[in-house]
């Protein structure tokens, strides 16, 4: 999904430009990338295949906004997952209205350049050459050797050093589509929700939509569910641990309004996270749980809940958002089997509290159709907030059923939403297993829902 703008009463041609980065493997895309907006958003390793999904990214210069979008490295043959990655360059590219080829210039043109040359001049988009890692003047006259592709003159860039690259930059926005007032649109806009959605991979930024963070350990689907709730294939595939690196964010219509699906890296123990490459997905990840409203647990039903799913759930517990349990590939799991699946699900993951299972196959879209509601009471119960007086009615009849053993509580007061916080004031200090009980009160007496509830306890005298 290509993010667009529009003036009210714009027409077709007031929308960011797209711009894509392509290339074979290890070229600098990425580290272009980053330079372009800024900061560091995409992997950055010093070796091919770290980049494997689209990445859109909102870059700005000069005032004018564009999209960029990095892609993976683009191969003619190889493995089966090469072949996906190609393939979502392809879509960026077909997207695009400028593509980037990348090349590194201390390498000069291989045949893989050659063939991106020619996938480039068949696709009939405009295109760029880059002469990457021109970090000095010797290098300068190799990068003319790169006109042999057949894609006109060079564009001499160092990506990591930032030479060259104002130039290409003011290229880039002279070929992108016009819009009637550039500046006038970013200040309409930033009034306007959704307006700043740059996709940055902390999950930071005034985003208007809910954020829905997939979440799990490797290889249980959460790709193949992401792709299945946007109807596109917008994320690489494959039945390889580790396919997805980058924090992945689209936004989604729905009959309630645009939801922001954000697909994550797989989580695993610190101890098997190598260095580099696994370690940036990582961060990514657990910034965009940090910046989740909610999170979808996916859970391999064929494996049950495993040690590391219990971690997990802890860590999304420990951020207070709310969660809904996804058990993945059901269809797969015999049918004598499910009782127990289901019964490990309530024993090892209890501490999440009231968090619906959802029992579906990302594959076959079994199950999928219940994701949206169960969202939509998630999101309910997230933000619910209970007048001062029936909080404190409730309170009344929950002492009388059960009074706290050698204390009172005198009065409460929810003090936030997003999850709700309750403030009790006590005379005495409560024991842990009365504050359980008030939270089921609550919970039950409120219809809260699947959210977690934070309940502080105040002496007062």
């Amino acid at each position: 999904m290509i993010p667009a703008r529009s003036q009210p009463g714009g027409g077709a041609t007031d929308r960011l430009g797209v711009v894509a980065i392509a290339g074979r493997p290890n070229v600098g895309k990425s580290t272009l990338v980053n330079r372009f907006v800024g900061r560091r958003v995409a992997v950055v390793e010093e070796h091919p295949g770290v980049t494997r999904d689209r990445l859109e990214l909102e870059a700005e210069w000069n005032g004018q906004r564009f999209v960029v979008v990095d892609t993976g490295g683009w191969l003619g043959s190889g493995t089966v997952l090469d072949a996906k990655v190609s393939d979502q360059a392809e879509r960026a590219i077909a997207a695009a209205d400028l593509v980037l080829q990348v090349v590194d210039v201390t390498v000069g043109a291989t045949t893989e350049d050659e063939d991106v040359a020619r996938l480039l001049q068949r696709s009939g988009r405009p295109v760029l050459l880059v002469a990457n890692k021109v970090d000095n003047a010797p290098r300068e006259a190799q990068a003319w050797e790169l006109v042999s592709l057949g894609l006109g003159d060079p564009w001499m860039v160092s990506a990591l050093h930032g030479r060259g690259t104002g130039d290409l930059l003011d290229e880039i926005v002279a070929r992108m589509p016009a819009t009637a007032n550039p500046a006038a649109e970013h200040q309409a806009d930033s009034a306007m929700p959704g307006a700043n959605d740059s996709l940055d991979a902390s999950g930071t930024g005034p985003l208007d939509e809910p954020r829905i963070a997939l979440v799990g350990r490797p290889n249980v689907g959460k790709s193949t569910l992401f792709n299945r709730l946007l109807g596109d294939e917008r994320s690489v595939v494959h039945d390889m641990p580790g396919t997805t690196r980058d924090a992945i964010d689209t936004v989604v219509a729905t009959p309630d309004g645009p939801v922001r699906f954000v697909d994550t890296a797989g989580m695993r123990r610190k101890s098997r996270t190598e260095d580099g490459t696994e370690y940036f997905a990582m961060v990514r990840a657990l910034g965009a749980l940090d910046g989740a409203d909610i999170v979808l647990l996916v859970i391999d039903a064929t494996e049950g809940v495993t040690h590391q799913d219990q971690r997990l759930a802890e860590r999304i517990g420990a951020s207070g958002s709310p969660v809904v349990v996804v058990l993945n590939k059901w269809e797969l799991v015999a049918t004598g089997d499910r009782p127990q699946i289901l019964a490990d699900v309530e024993d090892r993951l209890a501490f999440l509290g009231e968090s619906p299972v959802l029992k579906v196959s990302a594959r076959t879209g079994l199950g999928v159709h219940r994701l949206l509601p169960a969202l939509r009471t998630a999101t309910e119960a997230y933000h619910r907030r209970i007048p001062t007086g029936e909080l404190n009615r409730a309170l009344r009849g929950f002492q009388a059923d059960h009074p706290a053993p050698g204390a009172r509580i005198r009065y409460g007061v929810q003090g936030a939403a997003d999850p709700p916080t309750f403030t009790l004031f006590a005379t005495r200090r409560l024991p842990a297993t009365y504050v359980r009980y008030l939270e089921r009160r609550l919970r039950e007496h409120f219809s809260i829902g699947p959210t977690p509830i934070k309940i502080r306890v105040r002496l007062r005298g």
